[in-house]
């Protein structure tokens, strides 16, 4: 069988046969992009592995398709997973990648826009076929026509060496044809300079039920490894030292399972059960399923039938004295809110998961946004104050889901946490903590003891406003929950007025109360300058990297993230006030400009994207620059529009 391998070089770039050279990088960002069936994530998440065992930095976007099944070789079939790798730390999965490798005509069309000037593509020129093209809308194809020429472009027949390299296995075509990604994580791993046997390792675990589809990816992986050592488009291979990170024991960790150790962790500190319910919902799913690998006494997992049966479930596990947990996405808390007003009247520790995606009803199911904090805000009826928190990175998952419960326990409340489908599904190295470093968790039920000269009062206030958490069937400690008003004391139900005024104020006086548990507001950068821009959420990395690009060009700039956004925190708004101007990055129209500008009466200007996809630090950069130096070129309606009462 005879095969081919292309390069095409800009003019400025020839490669010569000569011996190979060795050149370190700081930092390299790849981008897989295939067809849902091409194992694009699966590829990505290997050669994060293999980046995270050199002990690099790094940062990683998965990009699923919208639609489960969109046809094969179309635009909406197209999967990819980013990943940024250095020697420094890093924030962001990056905004462009050096190096796009695209399985099919319709992974090049869709992803080629992200790709700059002299970046490498690497395709498999098998799928280059006329009805592959059609389907991805070229009339041309692009390998042949020119229109690749400000890239460097290498073409592999990957399909064609693939079915060579496991052709000794006996395989079925279609099955020998999936090992294909394989093949390319070998091409890859040789540019890389990464070893092969810890994914092999991988494999046999993995495909260990399959002695003949194990051998037959290990077989392309080295192949691919093999090949690119022959070819002479490889003259130079790329070194991207180990990071300084600080010491510890790492590993690499998603948004959605940093929540699931979150909430074990937290249960364990505090000494109680851990309850999880939850109805199945992109992309909150994943944490119901490593909770329910987990299982073992003291973890209980729930799957309901509809989104208010596991909220109701989980008040209940809440009443019977469990950390109970809920997990959904925004259409599922518009389904949750009449049972969170619930949660709020009988005062009942509650954590309530949302991993935000693009809206609104089905919207975006696999795509991103930050467009459900008005929403979980004051998304019910009557006044019924729930704190929210918000995670920045997927491995703060971790740190503000034991938040989250911690508050939810001291002050008996509901408690939201909102991340995102861009925290949920990337990943970074995340440092395991020591037992002894996290925060206590004391929890003290009612006992019948501590009520032998006096009747139990349900609402009854410690220095917290919290009241009693009485674990049903306690003698003495019989209580009524439920959703009307409750007396201020007692518990019984009650209409009157002045009961109800008083009632409605404590439990809102109880929730900005929790103010005093935030930690002072982390500035990077000058305490007094020309701006500050802040965020919540996702937009972190980008935020923080802008920051520091900027402080770097000379600008006076500095930036700030909110993790807590109700209450907000007590120095927020001496904070803003040190700052000419204050520029907020949003994946929304503006609800967080909205709420500072009610809050601490500034003008925000607001950088605001709702196209699914994460904001690049080069939009926050631009964009700070522009406040910066031309600030009357401002537009005036920008800084009104969205987010409007």
């Amino acid at each position: 069988m005879s095969s081919r391998v292309d390069v095409q070089n800009s003019a400025e770039e020839k490669l010569q046969t000569a011996d190979r050279i060795s050149q370190d990088l700081d930092r390299v960002t790849i981008r897989f992009a295939g067809d849902s069936g091409d194992g694009m994530q699966l590829t990505g998440m290997r050669f994060t592995e293999s980046a995270a065992q050199i002990g690099n930095d790094l940062a990683t976007f998965p990009d699923y398709p919208a639609e489960i099944r969109a046809p094969a070789g179309t635009l909406p079939g197209v999967s990819g997973f980013q990943i940024q790798f250095s020697t420094n730390e890093v924030y962001t999965p990056g905004d462009e990648p050096d190096v796009l490798v695209a399985m099919n005509p319709a992974a090049l069309k869709s992803n080629l826009g992200d790709l700059p000037h002299g970046g490498t593509i690497m395709v498999n020129e098998d799928a280059f076929t006329a009805n592959y093209l059609r389907l991805a809308g070229y009339d041309e194809n692009p390998l042949d026509d020119g229109s690749l020429n400000e890239w460097r472009l290498i073409r592999v027949p990957i399909t064609r060496l693939t079915l060579a390299a496991v052709e000794e296995v006996g395989l079925k075509k279609s099955l020998a044809e999936r090992c294909k990604n394989f093949f390319t994580l070998g091409l890859v791993f040789f540019l890389y300079q990464r070893d092969t046997d810890q994914t092999k390792k991988w494999i046999d675990n993995k495909f260990g039920f399959n002695l003949d589809v194990a051998r037959a990816n290990k077989l392309a992986l080295q192949a691919g490894y093999n090949i690119a050592d022959t070819l002479e488009v490889f003259q130079t291979l790329y070194r991207i030292p180990k990071a300084e990170l600080s010491p510890g024991l790492y590993r690499g960790i998603n948004g959605n399972l940093a929540v699931s150790l979150g909430l074990v962790a937290a249960a364990r500190k505090a000494g109680l059960d851990l309850f999880y319910g939850s109805y199945p919902i992109t992309p909150a799913s994943e944490i119901l399923h490593e909770l329910s690998g987990m299982l073992s006494d003291g973890i209980k997992t729930f799957q309901a039938e509809d989104e208010i049966a596991a909220i109701g479930a989980t008040i209940g596990a809440a009443f019977g004295g469990a950390l109970a947990v809920t997990g959904t996405s925004g259409p599922g808390i518009a389904l949750k809110s009449e049972a969170m007003g619930l949660a709020t009247m009988v005062e009942l520790p509650l954590v309530i998961i949302n991993v935000q995606r693009g809206g609104p009803s089905t919207g975006l199911p696999t795509k991103t946004e930050q467009a459900d904090l008005l929403q979980v805000l004051y998304g019910r009826n009557g006044e019924s104050p729930i704190p929210v928190l918000a995670a920045t990175t997927p491995a703060d998952c971790f740190n503000m889901t034991y938040e989250a419960s911690r508050l939810a326990l001291k002050y008996m409340t509901p408690v939201v946490l909102l991340t995102d489908g861009y925290l949920a599904n990337g990943t970074e190295p995340w440092r395991i903590p020591n037992e002894d470093e996290l925060p206590e968790i004391n929890i003290k039920f009612a006992k019948s003891e501590d009520y032998q000269d006096r009747r139990f009062a349900p609402y009854e206030r410690d220095e917290n406003l919290s009241r009693p958490w009485a674990i049903p069937g306690t003698p003495g400690l019989e209580h009524r929950v439920g959703g009307l008003e409750k007396d201020l004391l007692m518990g019984r139900v009650s209409y009157d007025p002045d009961n109800h005024q008083q009632m409605v104020e404590t439990r809102a006086a109880k929730i900005a109360g929790m103010a005093k548990d935030f930690p002072p507001l982390e500035v990077n950068g000058p305490d007094n300058a020309d701006l500050l821009i802040l965020g919540w959420g996702g937009t972190t990395g980008a935020i923080t990297s802008a920051g520091e690009q900027l402080r770097a060009k000379g600008y006076s700039v500095a930036n700030c993230t909110l993790r807590y956004l109700n209450p907000l925190p007590n120095d927020l708004c001496e904070v803003l006030e040190r700052y000419k101007q204050v520029l907020i990055p949003e994946l929304n129209l503006g609800q967080l400009k909205l709420l500072i500008r009610a809050h601490c009466l500034i003008d925000p200007i607001g950088l605001n994207k709702v196209t699914g996809k994460p904001i690049k630090i080069q939009e926050v950069v631009d964009k700070a620059i522009t406040v910066v130096e031309r600030p009357e070129s401002v537009d005036e309606q920008e800084t009104d529009k969205g987010a409007q009462p």
